[in-house]
């Protein structure tokens, strides 16, 4: 066997390299490199599942509204009256002015709260609701979740929490608990 004219270019050029001769694999990453890559999403997407499942009771738009003080006897007379139990919730916990019935799913608790003060966003052109026959503004809503209203045609103010599957039974049993335990009063624009 003789050595022809195209081995010794070869062998003067060195080793052939298949990369630059087409298309291919491209340069080989460090295997660190590749663990890296992959482990710093999978630890991203296990820290988001952690914190959602570990995260404290979402909070509901009313427990932050300010409470008026000397509304206490009045709010726990109406607070004693109000239903111990709504469809799909369970028994009514009392905590001071806030009374909540836990839901049987999990879900938003349905809440009322006692003695808030007057809404700063009720206004002369505000949207009431009339239900069972007391006056509401809803004062929030939470896309998914559920509204906030406030009666604002009887003293003291009550908030409530209906969450989005609660159907309109809460509040129109605690509509007719407000009618017959707490004095109307006039709608007050500020």
């Amino acid at each position: 066997m003789g050595v022809t004219d195209d081995d010794t270019q070869q062998s003067a050029a060195g080793p052939s390299d298949d990369r630059a001769s087409g298309p291919g694999p491209g340069p080989r990453l460090s295997p660190a490199l590749v663990a890296t890559l992959v482990a710093v999403p999978v630890m991203v997407l296990v820290g988001f599942i952690t914190y959602a499942a570990l995260r404290p009771d979402a909070t509901t738009p009313i427990e932050s509204y300010a409470v008026e003080p000397s509304a206490s006897a009045e709010c726990a007379r109406m607070i004693a009256a109000v239903p111990e139990t709504f469809d799909g919730y369970g028994d009514k916990q009392v905590d001071g002015t806030t009374v909540r019935w836990a839901s049987d799913d999990g879900g938003d608790p349905v809440m009322l709260r006692c003695g808030v003060t007057r809404p700063t966003e009720l206004s002369p052109t505000s949207s009431l609701q009339v239900v069972n026959p007391v006056q509401w503004f809803i004062t929030d809503t939470v896309d998914g979740r559920g509204q906030a209203y406030v009666c604002v045609d009887h003293r003291p103010y009550v908030a409530m929490w209906i969450p989005v599957n609660a159907g309109n039974g809460p509040i129109t049993d605690v509509s007719a608990v407000i009618e017959r335990t707490l004095p109307r009063g006039p709608l007050d624009f500020g």
